[in-house]
């Protein structure tokens, strides 16, 4: 059973004038940010700074990738209001081992202040992605080319970080962007839940940088390739290699650097 979801999406650019190197005032977008305060069952959890794209989708893929929520079917109802900058998630019933959970916060490298609760490496012995599909050169060329083409707001005002969910072709199932790539990722996986999209044979995008949280998340969500335009940190690769994933980091144009995961990766 699927939660009552608001569809509570905010203008993602607004905007101001600048001053240009003539000395010019021109009309300029720049990216939205918001304060939004995540509720679980009236209980604070967390404030995320965010684009304000996909508030729902973020909230739950936050309690997801946390591991704050195992199920979608644990939650009730996800209801965002702007006039109060606030989320509220009801559960069906009271969520396990949440003070626990939260009682050990790690602050990660995300852009601006991410946040990991519990054992940073809770479970990463127990992930098992699949050893059956396989990621073509010419798959990665082709999901290069979506996204080099696919309308962004980073096009339009920069200041923000994009992630992309494609399947097995390379076309992009969904594009969310935020002001931290840590919330970007967290509102696909949110997304996935409530499409119920299994991630065993998925591609994922991200213009960030490949460390250990988005390692960690992207292992969590089944996905077996993680591809990203910028570097990767040891850590992240330290975990790559645990978990299996096949990892790209570089990824521009025909350039490519594969780290990890090599059995996966058919060279063209």
């Amino acid at each position: 059973m699927h939660p009552t979801i608001t569809q509570a999406s905010r203008p993602l650019t607004t905007e101001v004038e600048a001053v240009n190197e003539r000395g010019e005032r021109i009309p300029t977008p720049i990216a939205g940010e918001h304060p939004l305060t995540l509720y679980v069952d009236k209980r604070e959890i967390v404030t995320l700074m965010t684009l304000g794209q996909a508030p729902e989708a973020l909230a739950l893929g936050y309690l997801r990738n946390q591991r704050l929520v195992r199920s979608i079917d644990e939650i009730a109802a996800v209801q965002v209001d702007w006039d109060t900058n606030a989320v509220a998630i009801t559960t069906r019933s009271a969520l396990q081992n949440l003070d626990e959970k939260m009682s050990k916060r790690t602050v990660t490298t995300g852009c601006g202040q991410g946040t990991v609760f519990g054992d940073l490496m809770d479970e990463i012995d127990a992930i098992r992605l699949r050893n059956d599909v396989a990621l073509s050169e010419t798959t990665l060329y082709a999901l290069l080319d979506n996204v080099r083409r696919h309308e962004t707001i980073y096009k339009s005002a920069g200041a923000v970080h994009g992630c992309a969910l494609a399947d097995a072709s390379g076309e992009i199932l969904m594009f969310v962007e935020d002001v931290g790539r840590h919330n970007a990722v967290d509102a696909i996986a949110g997304r996935m839940w409530l499409d119920t999209i299994d991630g065993g044979d998925k591609i994922f995008y991200t213009t960030g940088r490949l460390t250990s949280e988005m390692v960690i998340k992207a292992a969590q969500m089944q996905i077996p390739f993680l591809v990203s335009r910028s570097g990767l940190t040891q850590m992240g690769h330290d975990i790559a290699v645990k978990t299996g994933i096949t990892m790209i980091g570089r990824a521009v144009n025909k350039h490519y650097l594969l780290f990890t995961g090599t059995q996966r990766f058919v060279k063209s």
